[in-house]
């Protein structure tokens, strides 16, 4: 099968281009791919937007507020931190939810621009591309020279730049995993892990190192196939995207057909899109003179010139190359801009509000509408009363009876707190506890003991609702149901 890609013009010829992928040759190899080093405005964007979002990466772990971390992802002893906000495993609706409306967020977020999130926020994207890539560029060189080195025989010059290139790309994902790292078990428990010897935090150590290894691999030799091979996320762009989703896109209608410079008429230091020879069998050409600056510059090493294709993260480089180009022939920028297809069809502007749109958008605005209320309204205190397991109830003098229970309170303040608790049904009767009731410490709990003590009378049978107060400061904050355990009616009446 032929993959001349500059034949294959979207609007009439059939799109072979997808029945390849770029990074894999006809015998199944790997395709190595050579990026030219990029430039322009949309280059500079993306690298301020890198240096803000590595900053708070880096600086995340470090940020406290009110004694708490910025972001903590405990799962071994099921403590999350967001944003100083700690959130128990009582709290794992709130986290469900949340999950729930960033999924309808990515949906929707996709099917208006496509798989910008790649390009520009992805950390796949930023360590490659604005970290690991940049490495490479100062070392080695741009896209030829780096091509050069790699066919060249083992000399003193490659041993040098291989050895000091894979040196500091090995001490920058042991600086991510660290990182990484601090972001699941806290800075505390990485500095003792990192500043003891390996022997004493074997189990830490040996994590880190694990996670070291596959950064180094994922940025050193896998790098693009992250984003072809393993995301899922290329996958269901594929779904989600549409002819009215906004995408880096090439303008086909101005841009075909194709030809180059030498090929067409210059008048002054504008390129025109006649043809020099009268027998070229056109009358006029596109604007795009065939450069393919804008695969060179590809991270994945795509034509967008074939259309939309899954391989393309959205991350400008064409962009600026093309605007480049067409700036020094003489013509309108935005030949490959970001844009929809049904815009370059109709040679009008890309429509956002779809009827699809408003759709996602209505169910994005209710989830998110009700995780804020929910999270807005989260009770200070979250009380768990439960029954002493194993336990029946004791039958006591003038017909009463009594159940012992275990009430754990979990402050979620950052302030400590003074609580009551109180039988609010039956009224009739009477909480014990077995201690003191101690004030609980911000964003901590504490464990009671304690003794119901209900009047025969009031018993509905073997099993009787009974519900509690929970008070701060004289004002209910929260109630709790629970059950009591009694005789059975039957014998009672015997």
């Amino acid at each position: 099968m032929s993959r001349d890609r500059n034949t294959i013009n979207p609007l009439t010829e059939e799109e072979s281009y997808r029945d390849f992928v770029n990074t894999i040759t006809e015998d199944g190899k790997r395709n190595w791919i050579y990026p030219k080093k990029p430039s322009g405005r949309f280059y500079r964007y993306r690298t301020v937007l890198s240096w803000f979002l590595l900053g708070f990466l880096f600086a995340g772990p470090f940020i406290t507020i009110n004694g708490n971390p910025l972001i903590l992802m405990n799962i071994l002893e099921r403590k999350f931190v967001l944003f100083g906000l700690v959130f128990w495993p009582q709290d794992f609706y709130l986290f469900f939810l949340a999950m729930l409306t960033i999924v309808i967020f990515v949906v929707l977020f996709t099917a208006i621009w496509g798989r910008l999130f790649c390009g520009w926020v992805c950390p796949q994207t930023i360590f490659m591309e604005m970290l690991f890539r940049k490495i490479e560029y100062w070392i080695e060189g741009d896209f030829q020279q780096q091509r050069k080195l790699d066919q060249k025989p083992l000399d003193r010059e490659k041993i040098l730049k291989k050895g000091s290139k894979h040196i500091l790309f090995f001490g920058l994902s042991f600086l991510i995993a660290n990182t990484f790292l601090a972001y699941i078990i806290g800075i505390e428990e990485l500095q003792a892990i990192v500043t003891a010897p390996p022997t004493e935090h074997l189990t830490g150590f040996i994590a880190i190192m694990i996670f070291t290894t596959v950064f180094y691999g994922v940025f050193a030799r896998f790098r693009e196939q992250v984003c072809l091979v393993a995301c899922p996320y290329g996958r269901f762009q594929s779904v989600l995207v549409d002819n009215d989703s906004l995408a880096v896109t090439y303008d086909f209608a101005r841009g075909e057909g194709r030809a180059k410079v030498k090929d067409r008429v210059k008048e002054g230091d504008v390129v025109t899109n006649t043809p020099k020879n009268a027998d070229a069998g056109v009358s006029s050409y596109g604007d795009c003179i065939d450069c393919e600056l804008c695969v060179k510059v590809c991270p994945t090493g795509i034509d967008i010139r074939n259309g939309i294709q899954l391989e393309c993260i959205n991350c400008t480089a064409c962009m600026d190359a093309c605007d480049d180009v067409m700036r020094r022939i003489g013509k309108p920028e935005k030949l490959i801009t970001h844009t929809s297809y049904n815009a370059v069809v109709e040679g009008a502007k890309a429509r956002f509000f779809t009827p699809r749109i408003v759709a996602y958008l209505s169910v994005f605005v209710l989830m998110f509408s009700v995780f804020t209320y929910l999270l807005v309204t989260r009770p200070e205190v979250n009380t768990v009363i439960l029954r002493e397991p194993g336990m029946l109830f004791n039958e006591l003098p003038g017909n009463r009876y009594s159940n012992f229970y275990n009430a754990r309170f979990f402050n979620k303040t950052f302030n400590e707190m003074n609580v009551e608790l109180r039988l609010l049904q039956p009224a009739t009767g009477e909480i014990r506890f077995l201690g003191e009731m101690e004030p609980i410490a911000g964003q901590n709990q504490v464990e009671r003991r304690l003794m119901v003590f209900l009047p025969g009378d009031v018993l509905a049978g073997s099993q009787t609702q009974v519900e509690f107060g929970i008070y701060r400061d004289g004002e209910l904050i929260q109630t709790v149901k629970s059950q009591f355990i009694g005789p059975d009616p039957n014998r009672r009446t015997n």
